[in-house]
C-alpha cells in the first residue's frame, strides 16, 4: 500500500461520504479499515464511503463492465457491504465529472443494485435512474419505545420499511435500529423511513440507515417513501398512467423523485465536493485492529 492515499470529501443533502478513488483496485479496504476512515471523531467522518473502482477491475462489478465503465464499491459507515445509496449514486458521478472521466449528461454507474442511469445537468442537479420499486407482500410493523405503526416493504435494491406517523419526534433519536417485526421480513436488517406529510405529493422524513444510524440523508429511502405514499394516496402511476412526482424533505436537504408509468423511478437532488486531501496510509495500517 502507498505510503500516502488520495481521498476526497462529498455530500448529497449532508449524507457525506469519504470518496476512495482506486481505478484499478489496488487499495485494500477491509471492514475496519472502512469504519476508521468513516469515523467522526478518530477518521475523516462519513455516513459511508465510496471506493471508486474501474468495473473491469473489479470482481463484483466484471460482468457489468461492458455497461458502465465505473463501479461504485459502496460501504456503510460501519464498514459493511451496501447494495445501493441514491445519494451516493450522485455525489460519485459528480466525482467522476470533477476528475474529467465523465461530462455532462447521461452516464452509466454499476452498483451492486444493478447499473445505474446518470444524467449531469448544466445546472449541478444530478438524476439518477434508480430502477423499480419492489413491494414484497406482508404485513411489517416497525416500533420505537410503546408506538408501533404499520409500515409498507419497499426493496428500492435494498430493503426499507416505511411508516407513515402524526410527527416525526415519535421516531426518537435514532441511534439504535428501530425493532420491526416480523424478523423474516428483513433477514439482513432493513433501513426504516418515519414520514409525515408537508402538502399535496410533498412530505417529509427521517431515517435509520441499517449500519449507519441516522443520517441527514437517504436517496433510496426517499424514493422508497415517494412508492409508498404514491401507494397510499392512489396515485399507482402503472394504474393512472400518469407520473407521480414527490417532493422529499430530508434533514439535509430536499430530494424529487418521479415514477414514471413503467415503473422506473428518478431521483434529482445535488451533489457537493467539500474537500480533498491525502491519508497517512500508516495511520490507517494502525487505525485498523
Amino acid at each position: 500500500m502507498s505510503t500516502r492515499i488520495a481521498f476526497l470529501k462529498g455530500h448529497g443533502t449532508e449524507n457525506d461520504f469519504v470518496i476512495i478513488p482506486d481505478p484499478e483496485n489496488v487499495i485494500e479496504l477491509p471492514p475496519a479499515a472502512v469504519a476508521a476512515l468513516c469515523d467522526r471523531r478518530a477518521g475523516i467522518g462519513g455516513d459511508g464511503l465510496l471506493h471508486v473502482v474501474r468495473s473491469a477491475a473489479h470482481p463484483e462489478a466484471r460482468a457489468m463492465a461492458a455497461e458502465a465503465e465505473w463501479f461504485m464499491d459502496y460501504r456503510n459507515g460501519d464498514g459493511s457491504v451496501a447494495e445501493m445509496c441514491g445519494n451516493g449514486v450522485r455525489v460519485f458521478a459528480h466525482y467522476l465529472q470533477r476528475a474529467g472521466h465523465v461530462a455532462e449528461g447521461d452516464i452509466a454507474v454499476a452498483t451492486r443494485g444493478g447499473v445505474k442511469t446518470v444524467h449531469i445537468a448544466k445546472e449541478g442537479d444530478i438524476t439518477v435512474g434508480m430502477g423499480k420499486a419492489l413491494l414484497p407482500e406482508g404485513d411489517v410493523t416497525v416500533s420505537v419505545g410503546e408506538r408501533s405503526w404499520p409500515a409498507r416493504n419497499v426493496n428500492m435494491g435494498n430493503p426499507h420499511a416505511v411508516a407513515f406517523v402524526e410527527d416525526l419526534d415519535h421516531a426518537g433519536d435514532l441511534y439504535a435500529a428501530p425493532p420491526f417485526s416480523p424478523a423474516s421480513a428483513y433477514p439482513d436488517g432493513v433501513n426504516v423511513e418515519f414520514v409525515v406529510d408537508r402538502g399535496l405529493r410533498h412530505v417529509a422524513l427521517r431515517v435509520h440507515e441499517r449500519g449507519s444510524g441516522e443520517t441527514r440523508s437517504c436517496g433510496t429511502g426517499a424514493c422508497a417513501v415517494a412508492v409508498a405514499t404514491a401507494r397510499r394516496d392512489g396515485a399507482d402511476p402503472a394504474v393512472t398512467g400518469t407520473p407521480a412526482t414527490y417532493t422529499v424533505d430530508v434533514p439535509g436537504g430536499r430530494l424529487v423523485i418521479t415514477e414514471r408509468p413503467d415503473g422506473e423511478i428518478e431521483m434529482t437532488g445535488p451533489a457537493v465536493i467539500v474537500a480533498e486531501g491525502e491519508i497517512d496510509a500508516g495511520w490507517l495500517e494502525t487505525a485498523t485492529p
